[in-house]
């Protein structure tokens, strides 16, 4: 067990100092400082992938869908959920 912190320890960077127990507390914060950054990422992977085939939505205002008449409402939204990307 010795060993393989000794080995995170190096993967993290150069020894911070020549003491050991405190170069070992700063091996702690980077460590932590990395599993926050793998986190993040895997949620922000995780975020793109939920949505990764998801149509966009148009979202008429409601002075600009006064001017629309119905029929060219329809057409855009009958559009806009049909509409793939490849």
């Amino acid at each position: 067990m010795n060993q393989l912190w000794r080995l995170w320890c190096k993967a993290l960077g150069e020894k911070a100092t020549n003491d050991d127990r405190e170069a070992d507390n700063i091996a702690c914060i980077r460590t932590f400082i990395f599993v926050t950054y793998l986190i993040t990422n895997v949620c922000i992977v995780a975020g793109v992938v939920r949505h990764w085939n998801d149509q966009p939505i148009i979202i008429i205002e409601h002075n600009v869908s006064s001017l629309l008449s119905e029929t060219e409402k329809e057409r855009l939204l009958s559009t806009s959920r049909n509409t793939t990307y490849h």
